[in-house]
């Protein structure tokens, strides 16, 4: 089997750490598509500095493959035309996919076409045990470089053991995992399979873990591998999170990379931030209320701060909890070094041109 290749540039930038976003979808109040904010997002992450872009994830909506919307190849173009208008070559392109492995493969065959590097496989499929997610997994690997993604089970993701993350990371076309368990056994577990993989020094980490992204950032994992100990560390996140705040969080990359390399006052400086952050997360993510409003949470971030007109989402049943969008307002005064309201209002009619 012929083991399709990152370009090496997104490769560079995969390895050495980076900011991606999850993309969310721009609906007018029709739920339809609006085409102009949606460049407008795509066209903020970049000139914040995101060194990635993942679409056609959770926080892009799942429904938008449902046949009544037929959102998908849509959404993956928009984003694959402001890419190829706005982006260098540094910046990694990442597409989701999900359903079966028919499903699967055919959209990693879509973004292929559409000129994305890597694409993300959803977890969460029905009936399928950790054989069929390998199985499907390995298929999908032969058409485009995979990221894998541990989801959360409050969302729908299935509970992965470390056996299943060693044979997952053995499949030669795997080039990173997002963990995103929100639970620090299951992300020890995690990286603990990566490295008896044999193949950690092929595989980047991304953290997904939107309550303990400081956290991530800043840990170090002693894990045994097949040549001896190891220590792993997440290079950088591929969040919900960081669909708002992006480049608020390029800096805390940043700072984390100076803290990792003996920076000390970085490093205080961002334990002093570590639940700031989990506070806007909780506000955005809507945790309280087992994550009903997560998606309209972002949502509600970016219509405060102008880029989305409002927080509609495809299934009419998604919406914000009572109170959420007064918490999302008080984290954004609270933690303005969090948030990007200054740099978004200074962009924002060019961004929507």
């Amino acid at each position: 089997m012929v083991v399709p290749a990152l370009r090496p540039e997104a490769a560079a930038t995969l390895a050495r750490g980076a900011v991606i976003p999850a993309h969310p979808l721009a609906l007018t109040a029709e739920r339809r598509i609006d085409e102009r904010r949606q460049r407008a997002l795509t066209r903020y992450y970049l000139d914040a500095g995101a060194g990635g872009i993942a679409i056609g994830v959770h926080t892009t909506q799942f429904e938008i493959r449902d046949p009544e919307h037929g959102l998908f190849e849509p959404v993956l173009a928009l984003a694959a035309e402001e890419l190829d208008a706005r982006a260098n070559a540094d910046v990694v392109r990442i597409a989701g996919v999900a359903g079966g492995t028919a499903q699967a493969v055919a959209e990693a065959e879509l973004a292929r076409d559409l000129g994305y590097d890597a694409v993300l496989v959803s977890p969460r499929v029905a009936g399928a045990d950790e054989r069929a997610l390998l199985e499907r997994a390995s298929a999908v690997g032969e058409v485009l470089p995979v990221v894998g993604f541990y989801l959360q089970t409050a969302i729908g993701g299935p509970v992965l053991d470390r056996g299943f993350w060693c044979e997952f990371a053995s499949i030669p076309a795997v080039v990173a995992v997002k963990a995103a368990p929100f639970d620090r056994y299951r992300t020890l577990e995690l990286v603990r399979g990566v490295a008896a993989s044999g193949r950690a020094d092929e595989i980047a980490l991304y953290t997904g873990n939107d309550d303990a992204i400081v956290a991530d950032l800043l840990s170090e994992f002693h894990v045994d591998s097949p040549s001896g100990p190891r220590t792993l560390r997440f290079v950088g996140g591929l969040l919900g999170q960081w669909a708002v705040g992006t480049r608020a969080a390029v800096s805390l990359l940043d700072r984390a990379r100076q803290a990792m390399s003996g920076d000390q006052r970085a490093y205080r400086e961002l334990g002093l931030v570590a639940s700031d952050m989990v506070d806007v997360n909780q506000a955005v993510f809507d945790p309280g209320n087992d994550f009903h409003g997560v998606i309209a949470g972002v949502h509600e971030m970016l219509r405060q701060q102008g880029l989305l007109d409002g927080i509609w989402c495809l299934d009419p049943h998604e919406g914000l909890s009572p109170g959420q969008s007064e918490e999302i307002e008080r984290v954004r005064r609270a933690y303005p070094h969090l948030n990007d309201d200054a740099f978004i209002a200074e962009n924002l009619e060019a961004w929507l041109r």
